[in-house]
Protein backbone atom coordinates (compact mmCIF):
# COMPACT_ATOMS: atom_id res chain seq x y z
CA UNK A 1 0.00 0.00 0.00
CA UNK A 2 0.84 3.75 -0.72
CA UNK A 3 -0.21 6.81 -0.79
CA UNK A 4 0.50 7.65 -4.55
CA UNK A 5 -1.42 4.54 -6.42
CA UNK A 6 -5.00 5.81 -6.79
CA UNK A 7 -6.59 2.55 -5.22
CA UNK A 8 -5.07 3.29 -1.69
CA UNK A 9 -4.30 6.89 -1.68
CA UNK A 10 -7.40 8.14 -0.51
CA UNK A 11 -7.98 5.84 2.54
CA UNK A 12 -7.71 7.40 6.23
CA UNK A 13 -6.78 4.07 6.70
CA UNK A 14 -3.86 3.66 4.84
CA UNK A 15 -2.83 6.85 5.38
CA UNK A 16 -2.56 6.21 9.61
CA UNK A 17 -0.97 2.94 8.89
CA UNK A 18 1.93 4.47 6.84
CA UNK A 19 2.26 7.35 9.46
CA UNK A 20 2.94 4.84 12.02
CA UNK A 21 6.94 4.60 10.99
CA UNK A 22 7.24 8.02 12.14
CA UNK A 23 5.60 7.50 15.45
CA UNK A 24 8.17 4.74 15.89
CA UNK A 25 11.30 6.86 14.73
CA UNK A 26 9.70 9.58 16.85
CA UNK A 27 8.89 7.63 20.20
CA UNK A 28 10.28 8.66 23.44
CA UNK A 29 11.24 5.86 25.20
CA UNK A 30 12.54 7.68 28.55
CA UNK A 31 8.97 9.26 29.29
CA UNK A 32 7.96 6.34 31.41
CA UNK A 33 11.43 5.80 33.47
CA UNK A 34 9.05 6.87 36.54
CA UNK A 35 6.33 4.10 35.78
CA UNK A 36 9.09 1.54 34.94
CA UNK A 37 10.81 1.81 38.35
CA UNK A 38 7.39 1.61 39.95
CA UNK A 39 6.32 -1.77 37.75
CA UNK A 40 9.67 -2.89 39.50
CA UNK A 41 9.40 -2.22 42.76
CA UNK A 42 5.83 -3.55 42.76
CA UNK A 43 7.01 -6.29 40.93
CA UNK A 44 3.70 -7.06 39.16
CA UNK A 45 1.78 -5.29 36.49
CA UNK A 46 -2.14 -6.00 35.11
CA UNK A 47 -2.63 -4.26 31.23
CA UNK A 48 -6.06 -3.77 30.73
CA UNK A 49 -8.30 -2.28 27.99
CA UNK A 50 -10.32 -3.53 25.29
CA UNK A 51 -10.16 -4.85 21.88
CA UNK A 52 -6.79 -3.24 20.04
CA UNK A 53 -6.00 -1.38 22.76
CA UNK A 54 -5.27 -4.49 25.19
CA UNK A 55 -4.26 -7.76 22.68
CA UNK A 56 -1.42 -6.50 21.24
CA UNK A 57 0.21 -4.03 23.75
CA UNK A 58 -0.37 -6.47 26.06
CA UNK A 59 0.31 -9.67 24.82
CA UNK A 60 3.61 -8.59 22.91
CA UNK A 61 4.78 -7.04 26.02
CA UNK A 62 4.01 -10.40 27.84
CA UNK A 63 5.94 -12.11 25.13
CA UNK A 64 8.82 -9.64 25.94
CA UNK A 65 9.21 -10.79 29.72
CA UNK A 66 8.82 -14.19 29.48
CA UNK A 67 11.81 -14.11 26.82
CA UNK A 68 13.84 -12.29 29.05
CA UNK A 69 13.34 -14.02 32.34
CA UNK A 70 12.22 -11.46 34.38
CA UNK A 71 11.19 -11.34 38.34
CA UNK A 72 8.04 -9.57 37.21
CA UNK A 73 4.45 -11.32 37.22
CA UNK A 74 2.45 -9.50 34.34
CA UNK A 75 -1.55 -10.31 33.63
CA UNK A 76 -3.56 -9.03 31.47
CA UNK A 77 -7.84 -9.74 30.79
CA UNK A 78 -10.70 -7.30 29.93
CA UNK A 79 -11.77 -4.51 32.10
CA UNK A 80 -15.33 -6.13 32.99
CA UNK A 81 -13.82 -9.26 33.85
CA UNK A 82 -10.63 -7.46 35.58
CA UNK A 83 -13.03 -6.17 38.09
CA UNK A 84 -13.50 -9.04 39.55
CA UNK A 85 -10.04 -9.48 40.63
CA UNK A 86 -7.87 -8.19 43.80
CA UNK A 87 -5.78 -5.95 42.26
CA UNK A 88 -4.80 -3.60 44.99
CA UNK A 89 -1.11 -5.52 45.09
CA UNK A 90 -0.41 -4.62 41.12
CA UNK A 91 0.51 -1.68 38.95
CA UNK A 92 -2.78 -1.56 36.83
CA UNK A 93 -1.99 0.40 33.20
CA UNK A 94 -5.48 0.97 31.14
CA UNK A 95 -4.73 1.46 27.53
CA UNK A 96 -8.28 3.69 25.82
CA UNK A 97 -7.51 5.24 22.36
CA UNK A 98 -10.55 7.23 23.15
CA UNK A 99 -9.93 7.54 26.86
CA UNK A 100 -13.50 7.07 27.25
CA UNK A 101 -14.28 3.57 26.86
CA UNK A 102 -16.64 2.59 29.83
CA UNK A 103 -15.28 -0.89 30.91
CA UNK A 104 -11.72 0.26 31.61
CA UNK A 105 -13.21 4.14 33.04
CA UNK A 106 -15.15 2.49 35.34
CA UNK A 107 -12.21 -0.40 36.50
CA UNK A 108 -9.68 2.26 37.15
CA UNK A 109 -12.46 4.53 38.90
CA UNK A 110 -13.26 1.67 40.97
CA UNK A 111 -9.65 0.58 41.56
CA UNK A 112 -8.58 4.44 42.98
CA UNK A 113 -11.63 4.64 44.92
CA UNK A 114 -10.57 1.75 46.66
CA UNK A 115 -7.09 2.99 47.04
CA UNK A 116 -5.17 1.53 44.76
CA UNK A 117 -2.28 4.80 43.98
CA UNK A 118 -0.81 2.66 40.60
CA UNK A 119 -2.92 3.19 37.55
CA UNK A 120 -1.52 4.31 34.37
CA UNK A 121 -3.42 5.57 31.71
CA UNK A 122 -2.41 5.64 28.16
CA UNK A 123 -4.59 7.19 25.63
CA UNK A 124 -4.57 8.99 22.71
CA UNK A 125 -7.11 11.76 23.32
CA UNK A 126 -6.66 15.12 25.30
CA UNK A 127 -9.07 15.65 28.19
CA UNK A 128 -10.65 12.32 28.04
CA UNK A 129 -12.17 10.42 31.35
CA UNK A 130 -9.14 8.25 31.73
CA UNK A 131 -7.11 11.21 32.54
CA UNK A 132 -9.69 11.69 35.48
CA UNK A 133 -9.05 8.70 37.05
CA UNK A 134 -5.16 7.40 36.55
CA UNK A 135 -1.85 9.55 37.04
CA UNK A 136 0.55 9.45 35.42
CA UNK A 137 -1.70 9.13 32.17
CA UNK A 138 0.30 9.03 29.02
CA UNK A 139 -0.99 11.18 25.92
CA UNK A 140 0.29 9.70 22.82
CA UNK A 141 1.94 11.70 20.16
CA UNK A 142 0.24 9.62 17.08
CA UNK A 143 -2.77 12.06 16.78
CA UNK A 144 -6.44 11.58 16.19
CA UNK A 145 -7.35 8.65 13.87
CA UNK A 146 -10.37 9.23 11.20
CA UNK A 147 -10.42 5.64 10.40
CA UNK A 148 -12.69 3.13 12.29
CA UNK A 149 -9.86 0.84 12.81
CA UNK A 150 -7.27 1.60 15.24
CA UNK A 151 -4.10 0.91 13.50
CA UNK A 152 -0.94 4.13 14.53
CA UNK A 153 -2.36 4.20 17.98
CA UNK A 154 -1.57 0.14 19.06
CA UNK A 155 1.46 0.49 17.71
CA UNK A 156 2.35 3.45 19.87
CA UNK A 157 0.57 1.79 23.00
CA UNK A 158 2.85 -1.45 22.38
CA UNK A 159 5.95 0.99 22.12
CA UNK A 160 4.67 2.43 25.71
CA UNK A 161 4.78 -1.01 26.89
CA UNK A 162 7.78 -1.92 25.62
CA UNK A 163 9.27 1.25 26.95
CA UNK A 164 8.59 -0.03 30.35
CA UNK A 165 10.49 -2.91 29.36
CA UNK A 166 13.31 -1.05 28.19
CA UNK A 167 13.27 1.21 31.00
CA UNK A 168 13.78 -2.61 33.38
CA UNK A 169 16.16 -3.93 31.62
CA UNK A 170 18.87 -3.38 28.54
CA UNK A 171 17.28 -3.49 25.56
CA UNK A 172 18.56 -2.32 21.75
CA UNK A 173 15.02 -0.79 21.27
CA UNK A 174 15.40 2.68 21.56
CA UNK A 175 18.77 2.69 19.98
CA UNK A 176 17.24 0.98 16.70
CA UNK A 177 14.22 3.21 16.48
CA UNK A 178 15.29 4.58 13.57
CA UNK A 179 16.21 1.62 11.58
CA UNK A 180 12.82 0.00 13.15
CA UNK A 181 10.52 2.82 11.44
CA UNK A 182 12.51 2.48 8.32
CA UNK A 183 11.80 -1.11 7.84
CA UNK A 184 8.19 -0.91 9.15
CA UNK A 185 8.07 1.68 5.88
CA UNK A 186 9.57 -0.56 3.64
CA UNK A 187 7.05 -3.79 4.86
CA UNK A 188 3.99 -1.72 4.64
CA UNK A 189 4.94 -1.00 0.89
CA UNK A 190 5.36 -4.12 -0.36
CA UNK A 191 2.97 -5.00 -2.62
CA UNK A 192 2.06 -8.25 -2.16
CA UNK A 193 1.96 -11.48 -5.26
CA UNK A 194 -1.68 -11.43 -7.29
CA UNK A 195 -2.34 -14.81 -6.44
CA UNK A 196 -2.27 -14.81 -2.89
CA UNK A 197 -4.05 -11.47 -2.52
CA UNK A 198 -7.16 -13.25 -4.41
CA UNK A 199 -6.84 -16.71 -2.25
CA UNK A 200 -7.48 -14.39 0.96
CA UNK A 201 -10.39 -12.39 -1.67
CA UNK A 202 -12.28 -15.57 -2.29
CA UNK A 203 -11.27 -17.15 1.01
CA UNK A 204 -14.70 -17.33 2.87
CA UNK A 205 -13.41 -17.43 6.25
CA UNK A 206 -9.43 -16.48 7.55
CA UNK A 207 -7.90 -18.17 10.21
CA UNK A 208 -4.67 -16.66 12.14
CA UNK A 209 -2.41 -18.86 14.25
CA UNK A 210 1.36 -19.28 15.05
CA UNK A 211 3.23 -17.38 18.02
CA UNK A 212 0.71 -15.85 20.86
CA UNK A 213 2.64 -12.25 20.97
CA UNK A 214 -1.01 -10.84 20.22
CA UNK A 215 -0.42 -10.73 16.33
CA UNK A 216 -2.54 -13.42 15.11
CA UNK A 217 -5.23 -12.44 17.54
CA UNK A 218 -5.05 -8.36 16.84
CA UNK A 219 -5.04 -9.52 13.24
CA UNK A 220 -8.14 -11.92 13.54
CA UNK A 221 -10.11 -8.51 14.26
CA UNK A 222 -8.40 -6.32 11.64
CA UNK A 223 -9.75 -8.87 9.50
CA UNK A 224 -13.37 -8.15 10.22
CA UNK A 225 -12.76 -4.28 10.18
CA UNK A 226 -11.01 -3.83 6.68
CA UNK A 227 -12.00 -6.65 4.72
CA UNK A 228 -15.43 -7.72 6.22
CA UNK A 229 -14.73 -11.05 6.06
CA UNK A 230 -15.57 -13.90 9.10
CA UNK A 231 -12.34 -14.73 10.82
CA UNK A 232 -11.05 -16.64 13.63
CA UNK A 233 -7.77 -17.03 15.83
CA UNK A 234 -6.64 -20.17 16.79
CA UNK A 235 -4.55 -19.80 20.06
CA UNK A 236 -1.35 -22.35 20.82
CA UNK A 237 -1.68 -25.67 19.14
CA UNK A 238 -5.82 -25.49 18.50
CA UNK A 239 -5.25 -25.47 14.92
CA UNK A 240 -3.61 -29.15 15.21
CA UNK A 241 -6.46 -30.24 17.86
CA UNK A 242 -9.63 -30.73 16.24
CA UNK A 243 -10.25 -27.02 14.26
CA UNK A 244 -9.46 -29.39 10.78
CA UNK A 245 -12.94 -30.97 11.18
CA UNK A 246 -14.85 -28.24 10.07
CA UNK A 247 -12.10 -26.52 8.44
CA UNK A 248 -13.49 -26.24 4.08
CA UNK A 249 -11.63 -26.16 1.33
CA UNK A 250 -10.83 -22.84 -0.27
CA UNK A 251 -10.16 -21.11 3.23
CA UNK A 252 -7.24 -19.46 4.45
CA UNK A 253 -5.51 -19.53 7.53
CA UNK A 254 -2.22 -16.79 7.92
CA UNK A 255 0.63 -18.53 10.43
CA UNK A 256 2.43 -15.89 12.50
CA UNK A 257 6.18 -17.07 12.85
CA UNK A 258 5.30 -20.56 13.41
CA UNK A 259 7.15 -22.67 14.88
CA UNK A 260 9.06 -25.12 12.54
CA UNK A 261 8.45 -28.26 14.30
CA UNK A 262 4.95 -28.14 13.53
CA UNK A 263 4.72 -26.95 9.93
CA UNK A 264 5.26 -30.35 8.19
CA UNK A 265 1.86 -31.29 10.54
CA UNK A 266 0.10 -28.10 9.82
CA UNK A 267 0.94 -29.29 6.17
CA UNK A 268 -0.15 -32.39 6.14
CA UNK A 269 -3.46 -31.89 8.20
CA UNK A 270 -4.60 -28.17 7.10
CA UNK A 271 -3.68 -27.73 3.38
CA UNK A 272 -3.23 -31.67 2.63
CA UNK A 273 -6.78 -33.30 4.21
CA UNK A 274 -8.81 -29.85 4.93
CA UNK A 275 -7.90 -27.79 1.41
CA UNK A 276 -6.99 -24.81 3.69
CA UNK A 277 -4.70 -22.36 1.77
CA UNK A 278 -1.66 -21.99 4.57
CA UNK A 279 0.30 -18.60 4.19
CA UNK A 280 3.13 -17.21 6.79
CA UNK A 281 4.62 -14.22 7.76
CA UNK A 282 7.84 -14.45 9.20
CA UNK A 283 11.38 -13.64 9.25
CA UNK A 284 12.48 -17.38 8.02
CA UNK A 285 11.91 -19.01 4.94
CA UNK A 286 8.86 -21.95 5.58
CA UNK A 287 7.78 -24.75 3.60
CA UNK A 288 4.58 -22.44 3.05
CA UNK A 289 4.14 -19.27 0.61
CA UNK A 290 6.04 -16.62 3.76
CA UNK A 291 5.80 -12.66 3.27
CA UNK A 292 9.36 -12.76 5.13
CA UNK A 293 10.53 -10.15 7.58
CA UNK A 294 13.73 -8.13 8.10
CA UNK A 295 15.47 -8.91 11.92
CA UNK A 296 15.45 -6.51 14.44
CA UNK A 297 15.66 -7.50 17.90
CA UNK A 298 12.68 -6.11 19.68
CA UNK A 299 10.68 -5.18 16.80
CA UNK A 300 9.74 -8.28 15.63
CA UNK A 301 5.89 -8.84 16.80
CA UNK A 302 5.97 -5.14 15.60
CA UNK A 303 7.28 -5.97 11.88
CA UNK A 304 4.80 -8.82 11.64
CA UNK A 305 1.14 -6.81 13.12
CA UNK A 306 2.46 -3.94 10.15
CA UNK A 307 3.11 -6.71 7.30
CA UNK A 308 -0.48 -8.42 8.29
CA UNK A 309 -2.33 -4.61 8.24
CA UNK A 310 -0.77 -4.37 4.32
CA UNK A 311 -2.13 -7.87 3.70
CA UNK A 312 -5.65 -6.77 5.06
CA UNK A 313 -5.45 -3.67 2.84
CA UNK A 314 -4.36 -5.06 0.03
CA UNK A 315 -7.38 -8.08 0.21
CA UNK A 316 -9.82 -5.21 0.91
CA UNK A 317 -9.29 -3.09 -1.95
CA UNK A 318 -9.05 -6.18 -4.09
CA UNK A 319 -12.71 -7.24 -2.18
CA UNK A 320 -14.00 -3.10 -3.17
CA UNK A 321 -14.20 -2.48 0.39
CA UNK A 322 -15.12 1.18 1.90
CA UNK A 323 -11.49 1.00 4.19
CA UNK A 324 -13.01 3.32 5.93
CA UNK A 325 -16.86 3.42 7.36
CA UNK A 326 -17.56 -0.27 8.22
CA UNK A 327 -21.72 -0.63 8.33
CA UNK A 328 -21.99 -1.28 12.06
CA UNK A 329 -18.46 -1.40 14.01
CA UNK A 330 -17.73 1.99 15.95
CA UNK A 331 -14.59 3.80 16.75
CA UNK A 332 -15.53 3.55 20.55
CA UNK A 333 -17.35 0.30 21.04
CA UNK A 334 -18.89 1.27 24.46
CA UNK A 335 -18.67 4.92 25.88
CA UNK A 336 -18.80 5.94 29.81
CA UNK A 337 -21.23 7.84 30.87
CA UNK A 338 -21.57 8.64 34.05
CA UNK A 339 -24.36 7.78 36.28
CA UNK A 340 -27.17 10.77 37.24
Amino acid sequence: MNLIDSKYKDFALVKEMLETSDVVANFDFDRVKPIAETVKQVGRVFLTGEGSSRIFPAKSFMYGVMKRGLDLAVATEGSFQAAEYDLSKWVVCGASNSGNTKEIVSLLKKLGEAGNKNLVGVTATPGSKIFDVTSPTILLSCGKENAVAATKSVVEQGLVYRAILCNIVDCSCPANKGEAARLMKEIMETEYDADLIAKLASAPMLYFAGRNNGVAEELTLKTNEITRKKSDYLEGTYLLHGVEEVMREGETCVLIDPFPSECQKIKELIEGRAGVNVVAIASEDTIFPTIKLPKLTGYEPFFQLVAGWNLLVQTGVALGVDLDHPTRARKIGNEFKEEK
